[in-house]
C-alpha cells in the first residue's frame, strides 16, 4: 500500500525442576509433581526471550501459577504469552490462561515472554508451582475439608491468549504450489499487514505505529488471524544518517526481531517486508522528491538493498516460520516506459531508463539472502505495484533451493480488480507457484469488494491479508480496526468474518 508521506546468539541455557501441587477434590489425597524447563531462546544486548514447558506429572490440576527468582536483580520481564506474568523484585508469578490452566496428568504446556537485562542474564534454578518447590519427585498429601461457605464468584479478568491452532507458527517450505510445513501439510496464509515500521523511525515517531504487545497480537487471534506482514524501512534497519539514531540500526533490528518472534510464539506466520527504501526518483508515478526512504520507490536501491536483506537474512536464518517479502510495489515500467523493459529492469536491476539510482534487481536479493545460508521462503510480488503478476512465471528469479512464491496486491483502485482479470493473471501463477494475496482493500469503507476477491481466492488455494491493523480512517488507509482491542471498522468487519470460516 502506498501509504502518508539477534545479535548475540543464545546459548540454549536449560534448568530444570519437579514438584506441582495440585488442586483436587478434597474426597482423596492429592498426587503432585511436575517437571519445568526454562530455555533462553534469543539474547540482544539488554534483552532477551525465554520459553518455560511445564509438565504434570501428578494427578490432573484445573488451575497453576509458576513462581522463580531471577538471580539478577536487574533482570526483568517486560512481556509474557501463555500465562499472565508479574514480577515483584527479582520474584516472577506466570497464571494460567483460561485454556491451558487444566493439566492432565502427563500433560505439558509452554509459556514464553520478553526480558531485559544488564550486565549478566543468568538462568534461574529453582521454581514452584502452586507454591511448592519443584524437585522432580511426586508427593502425597492428605485430603482437606471443604469450605462450609460457597465460592465467591470470580474477579472479571482481561482478554487472554487464544490458544495456537498447532502451537508456534511453523516453518514453511514451497512443495509445488502449495506451502507446507514439515510434515507436508498446506498452509494458506490468512491474515493482516501492521503498517508502523516503515515510516515511524524515519520521521522520528518511534518504532511504530500503536501497540506491538501480546495484547495486541491476542486482539489478532481472537479474528483467527494466522499470518502477520510487517513492512519496515530500510535506512532505519541499517541505522543511515537519515535516521533519528534512537530509532535505527540496532535498536530498531532489536524491536522486529522482539516482535516477530512474538508473532511466532502465537502460532502467527510473520512476513517481514522491505517497504520504503533509498534512492532519488521524480519520474512517472513519483511518490515523492526525497532520496531518503520516506515514500515508495519503484525498485530497491543497489546501494542498500542488499545489505538490508543481508542483515534480515541473517537475524532470521534458522526460523524458517518467517516469511522473507523482497519489496513492496515495484512499478519500474513506470520509469523504463513499456512492460518488456520493466520486467528485465525487476529482475536484472542494474541501470534501469528512467530510474535515477542503480537498481538492485530481484535475482540479486535472492541471491543475498542465500548467500546467508537462510533457507526460508522469498515472496515476490509483479509489476505495477504488485498488481501485474503477467510475466511473473516468466522473469522469475532463480533459487538454489526452489523456495520462491508470488504475491499480488488487490485494490478496488487497481487496474486488475475483477474476477475476468483475477482468472486471466492470478490464476496462472496459482497453478505453479503458491501465490498469496498480501494486500487486499477497498477504500469505500465497505467490505463488498473483499468478499467477492475472497471468495476468488479460497477457490483457487490463494491466502490473503488485509490492509491495514491501524487506527486510520478507513477511506485514506483503509483500516480494518477503529481500535487495536480488535474492534473492526465496517470494512474490516468483512475479513473478519470471512476468516471466522475459513482459518482456525
Amino acid at each position: 500500500m502506498r501509504l502518508r508521506t539477534l545479535s548475540l546468539a543464545a546459548a540454549g541455557l536449560l534448568a530444570t525442576a519437579g514438584t506441582m501441587a495440585a488442586t483436587l477434590s478434597p474426597a482423596s489425597a492429592a498426587a503432585a509433581g511436575c517437571s519445568v524447563t526454562y530455555k533462553v531462546t534469543g539474547s540482544w544486548q539488554g534483552g532477551f526471550q525465554g520459553d518455560i514447558a511445564i509438565t504434570n506429572l501428578g494427578d490432573a490440576v484445573s488451575t497453576w501459577s509458576l513462581g522463580f527468582d531471577f538471580p539478577d536483580s536487574a533482570q526483568k520481564v517486560t512481556q509474557g504469552w501463555g500465562a499472565t506474568f508479574s514480577q515483584s523484585g527479582a520474584h516472577v508469578t506466570a497464571a494460567n490462561s483460561s485454556w491451558n490452566g487444566t493439566l492432565a496428568t502427563g500433560a505439558s504446556t509452554s509459556v514464553g515472554f520478553i526480558g531485559s537485562w544488564s550486565g549478566s542474564n543468568p538462568v534461574p534454578t529453582a521454581f514452584t508451582v502452586n507454591g511448592v518447590a519443584c524437585n522432580g519427585a511426586t508427593t502425597t498429601t492428605p485430603p482437606t475439608t471443604p469450605p462450609t461457605t460457597p465460592p465467591t464468584t470470580p474477579p472479571t479478568t482481561g482478554p487472554t491468549t487464544p490458544p495456537p491452532a498447532n502451537g508456534p507458527a511453523p516453518a514453511l517450505h514451497v512443495s509445488g504450489n502449495k506451502l507446507v510445513d514439515a510434515g507436508g501439510a498446506q498452509h494458506k496464509l490468512y491474515g493482516v499487514n501492521r503498517s508502523g515500521g516503515e515510516f515511524a523511525c524515519i520521521q522520528g515517531n518511534g518504532f511504530w505505529d500503536g501497540p506491538m504487545d501480546q495484547a495486541s497480537i491476542t486482539a489478532m487471534r481472537s479474528w483467527k488471524i494466522r499470518a502477520v506482514r510487517v513492512p519496515l524501512n530500510e535506512e532505519c534497519w541499517l541505522g543511515t544518517a537519515d535516521v533519528p539514531a534512537a530509532y535505527g540500526g540496532t535498536a530498531y533490528q532489536n524491536q522486529v526481531k522482539t516482535y516477530v518472534n512474538l508473532l511466532v510464539q502465537n502460532g502467527i506466520t510473520p512476513i517481514v517486508e522491505m517497504h520504503w527504501n533509498y534512492g532519488l526518483y521524480t519520474g512517472n508515478s513519483a511518490g515523492c522528491s526525497d532520496v531518503k526512504a520516506t515514500c515508495q520507490k519503484p525498485m530497491p536501491d543497489a546501494q542498500y538493498g542488499p545489505s538490508f536483506w543481508t542483515g534480515v537474512a541473517n537475524a532470521f536464518k534458522g526460523n524458517d516460520a518467517v516469511v522473507f517479502d523482497l519489496f513492496n510495489e515495484p512499478y519500474p515500467e513506470r520509469a523504463t516506459g513499456d512492460e518488456t523493459s520493466g520486467w528485465k529492469c525487476w529482475r536484472d536491476g542494474g541501470t534501469c531508463n528512467g530510474i535515477g539510482y542503480q537498481v538492485a534487481g530481484f535475482q540479486t536479493l535472492v541471491n543475498s539472502v542465500r548467500a546467508t545460508g537462510a533457507t526460508n521462503v522469498i515472496f515476490i510480488g509483479g509489476l505495477a505495484y504488485s498488481n501485474d503478476l503477467t510475466q511473473w512465471l516468466t522473469y522469475k528469479p532463480t533459487d538454489p533451493k526452489n523456495n520462491i512464491a508470488a504475491f499480488a496486491h488487490i485494490y478496488n483502485f487497481n487496474t486488475c480488480s475483477n474476477t475476468s482479470c483475477y482468472d486471466s493473471q492470478l490464476a496462472p501463477v496459482a497453478q505453479q507457484v503458491p501465490l498469496t494475496l498480501t494486500e487486499i482493500g477497498e477504500n469505500d469503507c465497505a467490505h463488498g469488494f473483499v468478499d467477492t476477491l475472497m471468495n476468488w481466492a479460497d477457490q483457487h488455494g490463494v491466502g490473503y491479508l488485509g490492509w491495514t491493523w491501524n487506527t486510520w480512517d478507513c477511506s485514506t488507509g483503509p483500516s480494518l480496526i477503529s481500535n487495536f482491542d480488535g474492534t473492526a471498522t465496517a470494512y474490516g468487519q468483512g475479513l473478519k468474518t470471512h476468516l471466522a470460516l475459513v482459518s482456525n
